[in-house]
């Protein structure tokens, strides 16, 4: 069940790139879709967790912290997706393995081997393909290297909700807990995104009020399912499999958004194929 769970979480991370990438295409609410997420987000889950959670000292406080991580490396997530593909967004996000294994040996204390070298190594020559793109217009460079940057620290961000997952769980913090505290801090984050950085005059249309429900399932999926998938399973199994959603999102992005499936891009997320095994099994 726990391979089954963690295939789930997997496909519905795939789709909700793919509604990332159609939201950003367009100028929308990009902080009341966030918002709008969370309170989706929220609703699903307080229901089915009302009696499994608790709010220790230490449960609240890296909830909020990695709530905090988990809404700015989604913003800059879809920020990237507005000026880069979906697929080359997805597989540098899932990436983030790499801060995390650096993370974790310099703040945790973890090993820090030659097959962890090794997938760092296939990491940044992934990173390298999708930079040096073949056929690429010189117009749209700026673009291209902007989206680049946003996804990238996107990643960053990403890694450090995982440190701080890592650290609270090691201090006995409660998984529905902080899951459900960082719904709240999507909620929180994209209103003062809004505040902060939103162009005045923005309608909401049928369009923003179908994406924010269907990414609010779709979130909420991903982290249910993966919680599940930890529960019943290996992590070592089970995380290698959900971090490979980036697989799923470049096929979306040919089929649905005629993305391009040229030899360095293939070759690129073959490379980061091989850096999050490595990463997660060494």
């Amino acid at each position: 069940m726990a391979i089954l769970y963690a295939l789930c979480s997997l496909l519905f991370a795939a789709f909700n790139d793919l509604a990332f990438k159609l939201y950003a295409r367009k100028s929308r609410a990009r902080g009341l879709y966030f918002a709008m997420i969370g309170l989706v987000w929220a609703a699903l889950l307080l229901p089915a967790t009302r009696t499994c959670w608790d709010l220790s000292r230490t449960t609240f406080a890296w909830g909020i912290i990695s709530g905090f991580f988990s809404v700015a490396a989604n913003l800059l997530l879809i920020e990237a997706m507005a000026r880069e593909e979906a697929g080359i967004c997805a597989t540098i996000y899932r990436l983030n393995l790499v801060a995390v294994v650096i993370g974790a040996a310099a703040l945790l204390g973890e090993d820090l081997n030659a097959i962890k070298l090794a997938g760092i190594a296939m990491a940044a020559a992934a990173v390298f393909l999708f930079a040096n793109g073949e056929g690429r217009r010189p117009e749209s460079g700026r673009r291209h290297y902007l989206g680049l940057a946003l996804v990238l620290a996107a990643a960053l961000f990403r890694a450090a909700m995982g440190l701080s997952y890592k650290y609270a769980f090691l201090h006995n913090a409660d998984r529905m807990g902080i899951i459900l505290l960082n719904s709240f801090c999507w909620i929180a984050g994209g209103l003062l995104y809004t505040l902060l950085r939103e162009p005045r005059g923005l309608t909401l249309t049928r369009s923003f009020w179908g994406y924010g429900l269907v990414s609010g399932a779709l979130v909420t999926g991903i982290v249910l399912f993966m919680a599940l998938s930890l529960q019943h399973g290996d992590a070592a199994v089970v995380l290698p499999i959900a971090q490979m959603s980036f697989i799923a999102t470049a096929l979306l992005g040919v089929a649905v958004l005629h993305e391009s499936l040229k030899k360095r891009k293939v070759l690129g997320m073959l490379f980061g194929t091989l850096a999050i095994l490595l990463l997660s099994c060494g």
